[in-house]
């Protein structure tokens, strides 16, 4: 039985690694991060269910059981692909009128990376059918976004918060993941410019 079919994806604090299987010193290290690396590419591009620990095993360049002895399992090796080191940003430091976009650039910014974009797509693709990753990536959003708005004493941050985290995920899914043109296409600048002012309103505007 391919050890792929493992149960959905465990629970996990964004930003805190989970238990790291497999010892050995730097040749160890060097295989994991190649594991890590195959895995970001495979679950953003198939998804969580369509992802097996061979397929990420082949793209890694080592065995199936390889893998298992440093993740345990598909769900483990999930986690460890999309737990990110977050980048929270201060929103004090910010002019006012300035915040909206910068929440739109961290993110586009963050889309876009190399390493951490495939995190984010990952998470977006599985968190629509996986429940426990629904959860892991509000986490992430909340850390990102509802966080630095309360930091300013605002008493409906997790309204705004929410209304801006359903604003970046639609840019998400329909830039990086349907692809939708001219969207898909768009320059990243002319992308924050478009959704900054959108998502300015939702933090100064009254809510409701």
């Amino acid at each position: 039985m391919d050890s792929s079919h493992a149960a959905g994806p465990a629970a996990g604090q964004a930003g805190q690694a989970g238990p790291v299987l497999g010892t050995g010193g730097p040749r160890s290290e060097g295989t994991r991060r190649a594991i890590l690396g195959a895995a970001r590419g495979t679950f953003a591009a198939r998804g969580y269910e369509q992802t097996t620990i061979r397929a990420v095993a082949a793209q890694a360049g080592v065995d199936a059981s390889m893998v298992m002895r440093y993740f345990g399992s598909k769900a483990g090796l999930f986690t460890a692909a999309v737990t990110m080191d977050l980048d929270i940003p201060d929103l004090r430091l910010v002019p006012a009128s300035d915040r909206g976009e910068l929440l739109v650039r961290l993110f586009v910014a963050r889309w876009e990376h190399p390493v951490h974009g495939d995190e984010m797509i990952a998470m977006l693709r599985a968190g629509v059918t996986s429940e426990t990753v629904a959860e892991q990536l509000q986490s992430v959003l909340g850390q990102l976004v509802t966080k630095p708005i309360a930091a300013l004493g605002d008493e409906r941050a997790a309204d705004r918060g929410t209304l801006i985290a359903a604003q970046l995920l639609g840019l998400g899914l329909c830039r990086y993941i349907l692809r939708f043109e001219p969207l898909a296409s768009m320059p990243a600048d002319d992308v924050v410019a478009a959704v900054g002012p959108s998502v300015q309103r939702y933090l100064t505007q009254p809510i409701g």
